[in-house]
Order: structure tokens, then sequence, then C-alpha cells
């Protein structure tokens, strides 16, 4: 492959499989570059379990997992993100080793133009979310203020967070994760 694009996951697009997106990449390795994430977005569609995000404010330096798409094009591998996590590309960041992309935040896209340049990819895809903890909660995150939330879910809600939290990769050793471990 001429110009190879990798793809950086840390949550469920290790553990969750879909085949229609999955045919399209390599194995995942576990020497991604380092990125600040936590379990800090309420997601709807997991019954109010807190999911793993990009968070430059309040995420942990955690080294992810990258996959070689195996698409030649980096919009068609912008798009196949896109089908996976079913949303829009808004919500999808990309870097090029020159540090032409778009990501929320600067820091994360410094980050990985400069881990992709060192592994000789031609560019880099990843999802893109942030925390909406905030504006779902009006509390700001806090490692208190999630695990209240956590605890304020209906018993299917608790179910999904626990289930989430625990089918993260080992890897992903937050503060809100070690906290949670600690509780059970």
């Amino acid at each position: 492959m001429r110009d190879p694009i990798a793809i950086l996951g840390w949550g469920s697009l290790l553990w969750d499989a879909r085949p229609d997106f999955d045919q399209l990449h390599g194995a995942w390795q576990h020497d991604g570059p380092m990125l600040k994430i936590e379990f800090s977005r309420i997601s709807m569609t997991r019954s109010g379990a807190l999911t793993l995000v990009l968070d430059a404010r309040d995420g942990a330096d955690i080294q992810v997992a990258c996959a070689l798409s195996l698409r030649s094009s980096l919009s068609l591998a912008i798009e196949d993100l896109c089908k996976r996590e079913g949303t829009s590309n808004a919500n999808v960041g990309y870097v090029r080793p020159n540090g032409e992309g778009k990501s929320r935040d600067g820091y994360t896209k410094s980050r990985i133009a400069a881990w992709a340049k060192a592994k000789n990819f031609n560019a880099v895809v990843w999802t893109d979310l942030q925390s909406n903890f905030l504006e779902k909660t009006g509390k700001p995150f806090s490692i208190d203020a999630a695990m209240e939330y956590i605890q304020g879910l209906s018993e299917e809600g608790r179910r999904a967070a626990s289930d989430y939290i625990g089918r993260a990769p080992d890897f992903v050793d937050t503060p809100l994760r070690q906290r949670s471990r600690a509780a059970s």
C-alpha cells in the first residue's frame, strides 16, 4: 500500500465486532499515540452509560491502539469510520503528518500528527466525539460526579455502564475505571 492510513481506537471499535467495518482494516496494534482519554461522554444509545472519548481537559494519558485501514483514500477511510460509528464527518477527526486535518482540539491534533510522521503514515483517522457530561448533567465532569451519575442510572443503565467500562481494553486505565473497579 503506497499511502498507509491508520485508524485509532480505544473503546468499542476494539471489542464490539462489526464485520462490515472490521473487514476494512488490519489487526489492532497497541502502539498508537498517547492521547487524553476518559469515560466522560453520556451515550443514549448505550442506556446512558459513560463512554470513552478524547478529553483534553479531564482525560488521562493513554497509549491508544491503531489499525491499518485497507483503504488507500482518506475520504473512504473517513466514510468507513462514519458508518461504523453511526455519525457524520463532523465527528471524525483526521490529520496528515504535516499537520493538515481537523480535530476538536489542537493538542490532540498535534500529538497525532507527530505520531503519524514518526510512523510514516500518510493520514490518521479517529472518532472525534467530545465529553457531553456537563451538557447532560449540569455538572462539570469529575470522578466523583461520574460515579454519582452512574449510581443514579436505572438498573439497565448501571449494567450498561459496568459492561462498557469492563469491556474497554486493559490499556485504558483511566481514573474513572480505577475508581469503578475499586467500588465493585
